[in-house]
């Protein structure tokens, strides 16, 4: 049987999660296994650097049927596309997702993992959220259900649902902004400005910028022409247009036009970027680990020189995360996410040390107190962020350390723009080494708050 880390194995009679198993029916098993976990059920096997290319080899002597990334146009492989796979290989990142029965019946487990040469660890897979009301996150419950359940497992789940949840949903009113912080609602977003965009003589040309989120809406005015199906990748079996709004508002800020409809304030940074809007995030703002991990690997393919990612797991820091972050700094790019909204430990996957993490401020430029800390590495703008909402509300203003991870995100394309030197690690300790300093511990704001070139 498979060793469960911090969780307790299936009861009996409950089926193990299949490699192909959607996001709903992982939800619905969990909350049917009561075991006070987020772990899906599923397995994600990390291999050793070196060693990675032997995944599907090893794999397939256990007696699995291997699906591979590579095996599907531009490696845009999603996991319920997989048919009766017991596994799918993700060759960037040197990750594999196993399904529940599969890993079962063949003894895989942490102990396992320590006896073979070629596998770093075997580890659960988890849920992965955006923001929004725990009936939101959690699909076909009612809000009135979810207060009157009473197990352990739900209130638990729940309580980190909601953690997350929060992200967009606080009523929190901003500080005043100050002097050379106040923002000319003619010109810029007080986000840019304080991140001295306009100032800024880059457009993010010719740098792919890849959004893994909740899709995007593909008929939003201000982003006409820069969309084609080519660039736009679901991971989690429903349509990339995005019905949920977080991702539209991230792709918004991070490579909004330089001119918007309307005459709106500009608010978008890389303006002239390539986007890849990559939906991992269901349009109920709820994910597993490996929809992350499989855009993270088409993204990487793809040669995307940033890769923005406004969601988290209230977790210890995960090897496969961790796998990922490296593989896409040893080829010049650069993973940022969201620290999280809940005042307490970094999330992961921006809790790995090869992923920049992000923290959240508000206009007066002081950490907001529901933006994670501890491994922190730069802070943006987060509060009260003007940007592109999918039609026909067109636009709006959203909060959260999701809203501070694309304005890094966008000016980091900015800068990979101009110089072709600046990628990967290079470009991580540009943004840090330029990050506007403030007076306020590392572990709230890392670097301090991000700048424009």
């Amino acid at each position: 049987m498979v060793t469960r880390k911090g969780g307790k194995k299936p009861p009996s009679g409950t089926a193990p999660a299949r490699a192909s198993s959607p996001v709903d029916e992982l939800l619905s098993a969990a909350m049917e296994r009561g075991d006070g976990s987020l772990e899906t059920g599923r397995y994600l096997v990390t291999y050793k650097k070196g060693a990675a290319e032997q995944g599907p080899q090893t794999l397939s002597k256990k007696g699995m049927r291997v699906a591979d990334a590579r095996e599907y146009t531009m490696q845009a492989a999603a996991a319920e596309s997989v048919g009766d796979a017991d596994a799918l290989w993700f060759p960037e990142i040197g990750v594999a997702l196993v399904g529940g029965e599969a890993a079962q019946e063949r003894g895989m487990s942490a102990k396992a993992a320590a006896s073979d040469n070629s596998v770093e660890s075997i580890d659960p897979e988890y849920f992965v959220f955006a923001q929004g009301s725990p009936s939101e996150s959690l699909p076909g419950f009612s809000e009135t259900t979810l207060e009157n359940a009473t197990s352990e497992y739900l209130r638990g789940f729940l309580s980190a649902a909601e953690a997350i949840a929060r992200d967009l949903r606080r009523d929190v009113t901003p500080p005043q902004v100050e002097g050379a912080e106040k923002a000319s609602e003619a010109d810029a977003t007080w986000g840019l400005n304080a991140c001295r965009v306009l100032q800024s003589a880059q457009s993010g040309a010719d740098i792919k910028v890849a959004v893994l989120d909740s899709g995007v809406d593909m008929g939003h005015p201000d982003l006409v022409g820069r969309l084609s199906a080519a660039r736009t990748q679901s991971f989690v079996g429903q349509p990339v247009q995005d019905l949920h709004g977080h991702g539209t508002h991230c792709i918004g800020t991070a490579c909004g036009p330089q001119s918007p409809e309307e005459s709106k304030p500009r608010y978008g940074i890389g303006f002239q970027s390539t986007i890849l809007a990559g939906k991992v995030l269901s349009n109920s703002g709820s994910s597993v680990g490996s929809s992350v991990l499989a855009g993270i690997n088409w993204a990487i393919a793809n040669g995307c020189q940033v890769i923005s990612m406004s969601l988290g797991t209230p977790v210890g820091v995960q090897p496969y995360y961790t796998a990922a972050g490296q593989a896409a700094l040893s080829r010049g790019l650069l993973i940022i996410a969201a620290a999280g909204n809940i005042g307490s430990n970094t999330d992961a996957p921006a809790n790995s040390p090869t992923i920049m993490s992000v923290a959240w401020l508000n206009p007066n430029l002081s950490p907001n107190p529901f933006s994670n800390l501890g491994k922190i590495d730069i802070a943006g703008p987060g509060q009260d962020v003007f940007s592109t909402l999918p039609m026909p509300r067109r636009y709006g203003v959203l909060s959260g350390t999701s809203m501070a991870t694309p304005h890094v995100a966008g000016c980091a394309a900015l800068w990979a723009g101009s110089s072709p030197s600046l990628r990967g690690p290079s470009l991580w300790m540009k943004l840090q080494a330029t990050a506007r300093r403030l007076p306020f511990p590392g572990i709230r704001v890392g670097a301090g708050l991000v700048q424009a070139p």
